[in-house]
């Protein structure tokens, strides 16, 4: 039994090791997002590990062993303000939960990986080895070298010029540059130590090469200028604080996309990323720590920042730690939040308490206290095994739809179908299983209801039988509840009514009462995101295409006054004055059309437009013709709206099919 306990210790050390060591490298590619997905899981499981190792322990020790540590009620603190965040302001609270970049799962596992690690010192050497890997890696990759060669589905992903095996190449930057300065500092500090010292040069030379040949691709793709505006992410801070419960608990975690469609305004709809409908984090790690965290998440950060930052100024020769921890700092007041910037902050956070015995161990001997003994081992288990079982059946979700989006590139169906079903089982809460899964079953009903449908070739089809029409019927049901299930998860997303409206809006020449709903949909997407031009659009088209042509003119009006540069917006609202018979207004929004294409890159738009303004002028006096200045060209693809193909008679839906039957 003494052998037994003297081992557990040099087991959990491993383990630390390896999470320390496989963090920036590991990914797997059995779920659709390869990396931050894979890192959460390994993160997850690797903490139940150490949990079980540690109730091992106790069993054959009988005592409770603790030694207090100074980051401890810190620690604490933040990662209890994001539970408490979570189960009062979070929508959709499983996602939240799961959300690999700032949710409970990842942070919990930190912590528990930041306790370990404040108790049990491990090399430096194994992050020195991990960024030499990391940093060969990024080179090799500089280069393509896979560019040109047949590789098999599954490993598609390495032709890819962004590839990095910590998921994306700022993340890569962010943990390179940490060991950079940790590698110089170590060289100054160890030059006797001749293994330090080379591995040290030698992450720090090839760090640096990496680290310039990504900035150098991220420039090139315009990187920088893709991550949400700054203003905006400021913007959304402020208006959290507006409201005293999110003020205090934020807007929820995984919900800064809600938040930013609140307050996006009319100079986001002229910069160049407008299409962009949301971001899902914001500009600034700690900015996004308040929108979704409220002031209790953004005080614990600030506070076990602080803490940490007095702690290695306490010491004048540290200045190592002082550059390191100032480095994270910065990073997170310029950057979004990260799962790899958490990691690393949390993995400081442990090594400098490592260093600190400010509190002797306390001991509990548990063996006289045998219900105090057994109920601490039944609940570590019980918590261990509970959590493990639900975070297994939510990896084996991923995997399951990940299978069934990789079957929609063979055409197969009933494979889609089943993975993607199999996903919903396993995982219910997760919002994009729920759409695709909408699509898929609207899929099928299309493909059945076209074999009735008229066409050039076959204008006269033959009906539906009785069956198939009970096949389109139940498909389409199961297509809008699956739309309706992340409105339920969480309502406050445009995304999500969107999704729902598009199903409905599929649906209009098919079942009875889709017009109403579609529209319904689409005016709570407008509210939520109320300025987006395209949502204006797409539903002005849906009553453009009912002939609602009054309606459908007030939104394309409103549509071009949120971005009076979009041209398509001008051709709808061409196309419904002229229908209004208002042949001049029609012919000058045809005309403001032309001047916001580019007739060299947008030459099939261009021509189109201008047939189309060369039939409205034949409608109005030639002297009555007027022109009007060019605007900014900007790429666009001019559309009109097209009424839905129908089936009769139509499929009647029960009224639980209804936006507001939830």
């Amino acid at each position: 039994m003494n052998a037994s306990a003297s081992i557990l210790p040099t087991i959990k050390k491993a383990v630390l090791t390896g999470l320390v060591f496989l963090f920036p490298l590991f990914f797997l590619p059995f779920t659709q997002e390869y990396f931050i997905t894979s890192k959460l899981y390994l993160m997850g499981f690797g903490s139940l590990l150490l949990l079980t190792l540690s109730t091992c322990e106790l069993i054959l020790s009988k005592k409770l062993v603790w030694q207090k540590k100074q980051f401890d009620d810190m620690v604490i603190l933040f990662v209890s303000a994001i539970a408490i965040s979570t189960l009062i302001a979070s929508p959709n609270k499983i996602q939240a939960l799961l959300n690999p970049t700032f949710g409970f799962v990842s942070l919990f596992s930190l912590t528990v990986l930041y306790f370990y690690l404040s108790r049990h010192t491990i090399s430096t050497i194994v992050m020195n080895i991990s960024s030499i890997i990391l940093s060969v890696v990024s080179i090799i990759f500089f280069f393509q070298p896979f560019a040109k060669t047949t590789l098999p589905p599954v490993l598609q992903f390495l032709k890819n010029p962004f590839f990095s095996p910590t998921g994306n190449m700022f993340d890569t930057i962010l943990f390179l540059g940490f060991i950079c300065i940790f590698a110089y500092s170590t060289i100054m500090k160890e030059r006797k130590n001749l293994t330090s010292s080379t591995l040290s040069v030698g992450s720090l030379v090839l760090g640096l090469v990496a680290i310039s040949l990504l900035l150098y691709q991220l420039v090139k793709a315009s990187f920088f200028t893709s991550l949400t505006p700054l203003s905006q992410s400021w913007y959304g801070a402020v208006e959290v604080l507006k409201q005293p419960i999110s003020a205090l608990f934020g807007i929820g975690i995984d919900n800064y996309s809600a938040m930013f469609t609140r307050v996006k305004d009319y100079v986001y709809n002229q910069s160049t990323f407008w299409q962009i409908s949301s971001f899902t984090v914001s500009r600034s790690a700690f900015l996004h720590i308040l929108t979704e965290a409220g002031l209790f998440g953004i005080v614990g950060f600030v506070l076990l920042l602080l803490s940490l930052f007095k702690s290695v100024t306490k010491h004048a020769h540290e200045t190592n730690s002082k550059l390191i921890v100032g480095y994270l700092i910065l990073f997170a007041l310029v950057f979004p939040p990260s799962f790899m910037l958490f990691f690393l902050i949390f993995v400081v956070l442990g090594s400098v308490a490592s260093h600190e015995n400010t509190h002797a161990p306390s001991h509990l001997d548990l063996s006289s206290l045998l219900p105090l003994y057994v109920g601490a081992i039944v609940l570590s288990f019980g918590f261990v095994i509970g959590s493990g079982y639900l975070l297994g059946r939510s990896y084996a979700a991923e995997i399951s739809f990940k299978k069934s989006v990789d079957a929609i590139a063979k055409n197969n169906v009933k494979e889609v179908y089943d993975n993607m079903r199999q996903a919903i089982i396993l995982n219910p809460n997760i919002e994009k299983f729920r759409s695709n899964f909408a699509d898929v079953n609207l899929l099928i009903a299309n493909n059945i209801a076209s074999k009735a449908t008229p066409t050039e070739k076959n204008p006269k089809p033959p009906a539906l039988t009785e069956q198939e029409r009970q096949t389109v019927s139940q498909a389409i049901q199961a297509a809008i509840e699956e739309s309706k299930a992340p409105v339920a998860l969480n309502g406050q997303k445009a995304e999500n009514w969107v999704t729902l409206a598009r199903i409905y809006r599929n649906i209009l020449g098919v079942a009875q009462g889709a017009d109403s709903w579609t529209v319904s949909s689409y005016q709570r997407a407008i509210v939520l995101d109320p300025q987006n031009p395209s949502y204006r659009i797409d539903l002005g088209g849906v009553l453009y295409g009912l002939k609602n042509y009054e309606e459908a003119l007030k939104l394309f009006e409103q549509a071009v006054s949120i971005k009076p540069d979009l041209a398509n917006a001008h051709y709808n609202l061409a196309w419904s004055s002229y229908q209004k018979q208002d042949y001049q207004r029609a012919a000058a929004e045809m005309q403001n059309v032309i001047s916001l294409l580019d007739p060299k890159k947008q030459d099939a738009d261009y021509k189109k437009a201008q047939q189309d303004l060369a039939e409205f002028k034949k409608m109005i006096p030639a002297a009555e013709n007027q022109a009007t200045q060019e605007a900014v060209q900007t790429p666009n693809e001019l559309t009109i709206p097209t009424p839905a193909q129908e089936i009769s008679p139509k499929i009647e839906l029960p009224n639980t099919a209804s936006p507001e039957a939830r």
